[in-house]
């Protein structure tokens, strides 16, 4: 069993399988972007999706539910003024405005343990509409 310390409110445990893809995705570069989600029952942080290197971030944001929350790593590339190719790593906190109070609480009082175990995230961003975390955004932030 992955669930490390103690009680219920000390948050949730994150599976390794999360962290190991993360890496896949920092390091070899095997996805754009990761969704995780809360499995309530086994009381823990869990890969729902992956999205390999061609997909868009128009596939990220539509793999994203409109009524639950989630959290999200994205892998935004990008060239700068000089002309030198970068990638930042997004951490993404979706928490829609329509989803379960439950679920709102859950992430939001998980979310900096499990931040924490993902090293290398340049930014983060909460989102609680799809306008908060539009394309733009990242441009901007990345920049």
């Amino acid at each position: 069993m992955s669930f490390r310390g103690g009680n219920a409110s000390s948050g949730m445990g994150v599976a390794e399988h999360c962290k190991s893809t993360y890496l896949e995705l920092q390091r070899k570069k095997l996805f754009r972007y990761v969704i995780f989600k809360i499995d309530e029952k086994k009381k823990e942080v869990v890969v729902e999706k992956t999205g390999g290197q061609a997909e868009s971030y128009d596939d990220f944001t539509a793999s994203l539910p409109e009524n639950d929350c989630r959290y999200a790593v994205y892998d935004f590339d990008f060239v700068t003024s000089e002309n030198c190719q970068k990638s930042k790593i997004f951490f993404i906190a979706w928490s829609p405005s329509v989803s379960r109070i439950r679920a709102k609480m859950l992430y939001a009082t998980s979310k900096d343990r499990f931040r924490r175990e993902l090293e290398g995230i340049h930014y983060e961003i909460q989102a609680t509409d799809p306008t908060e975390m539009d394309l733009e955004v990242i441009k901007e932030r990345a920049h």
